[in-house]
């Protein structure tokens, strides 16, 4: 019989835990067969470590993972696929805002021979204003980076033992999950939902994180930012050229002088700009290749604590 990992990156959720806890069980957990839940605290500042081995005391399927300090999720996901056992496994986050049941789709298309299953968003009760700026680094993605990017996107995805293997090959660091997963090309399927607002709860997810998975989709999995630095580069010389061209020309056949400090300095202040800007980019790519080149772990494991282990 097949097993099925749940895998739970949990930070600052004391308030949804218990609550996601018996959801999953009053829906899913009994028709899953041979299943484990594993909890991976990333670095959380509340009690979630306690909650977590309270559910680990209730449920003999519950193992709890926490990490010596914050990494990031991309990081507490893969601490989850680490030290799960099952044939496959399956991300779930703890904010309560995708249906617990969705799991069980994914876990029959599994089932079918889809080595990655994707829970796309069909529709969403957020705010609009970010679900428009959400949409917006979707279909950014699609452009510049893949075209197997959901419309609605996907948090959640169900992976093949053989996928996990080829993530944790990867070993990367600054980088997206679900763009590994996508990039990695396995038959895939989708499955649909509808994502529900947060009633329970405050979100950590902070406009500096979002920022960051921008940077990091872009400087790990696309040439654009380096392809754009040549563009504008040459637009400018260009533009530089037919302006000089034209100077000229005024010059020789209307007479008009050449001058023009204001003109002048907002050239150099837009070039200047420029120059910076590109060179942040640069710097972006060297920290990047610095960090991968120390080959310090994504992540830090503190403690793991299965529902058989004495205390």
């Amino acid at each position: 019989m097949s097993k099925i990992s749940i895998v739970v990156p949990v930070y600052w959720n004391s308030d949804t835990l218990m609550l996601l806890y018996e959801d999953m069980k009053a829906k899913i957990l009994d028709k899953l067969g041979d299943y484990e839940l594993v909890f991976v605290d990333d670095g959380s500042g509340d009690n979630s470590w306690e909650i977590m081995n309270q559910i680990r005391d209730m449920d003999s399927h519950v193992q709890c993972v926490k990490l010596s300090r914050n990494f990031g999720e991309h990081a507490a996901l893969l601490a989850g696929l680490s030290v799960c056992t099952g044939d496959c496994a399956v991300t779930k986050q703890a904010d309560l805002q995708e249906d617990s049941e969705i799991i069980l789709e994914m876990y029959e298309s599994w089932k079918r021979g889809n080595k990655v299953v994707l829970a796309v968003r069909k529709d969403r009760d957020e705010n609009p204003v970010k679900v428009f700026f959400a949409n917006m680094y979707y279909a950014i993605v699609r452009k510049t980076i893949t075209k197997n990017m959901p419309e609605g996107g996907c948090d959640c995805y169900l992976l093949d033992r053989q996928v996990i293997q080829v993530l944790q090959d990867l070993n990367e660091k600054n980088s997206s999950l679900t763009l590994q997963v996508l990039w990695a090309g396995f038959q895939t399927d989708h499955v649909y939902f509808h994502r529900r607002d947060r009633e329970v709860g405050e979100s950590r997810w902070t406009f500096s994180k979002k920022f960051k998975l921008v940077l990091d989709s872009m400087m790990s999995f696309s040439y654009f930012p380096i392809r754009m630095m040549s563009i504008v580069g040459v637009t400018f010389n260009i533009l530089a050229v037919l302006m000089f061209i034209y100077v000229l020309a005024e010059k020789f056949t209307v007479g008009t002088p050449i001058a023009g400090w204001s003109s002048l300095m907002c050239v150099v202040l837009l070039s200047s700009g420029l120059i910076l800007l590109t060179l942040g980019i640069l710097g972006e790519y060297v920290w990047r290749a610095l960090d991968a080149a120390r080959t310090r772990p994504p992540f830090i494991i503190d403690v793991v604590k299965k529902a058989t282990e004495e205390d």
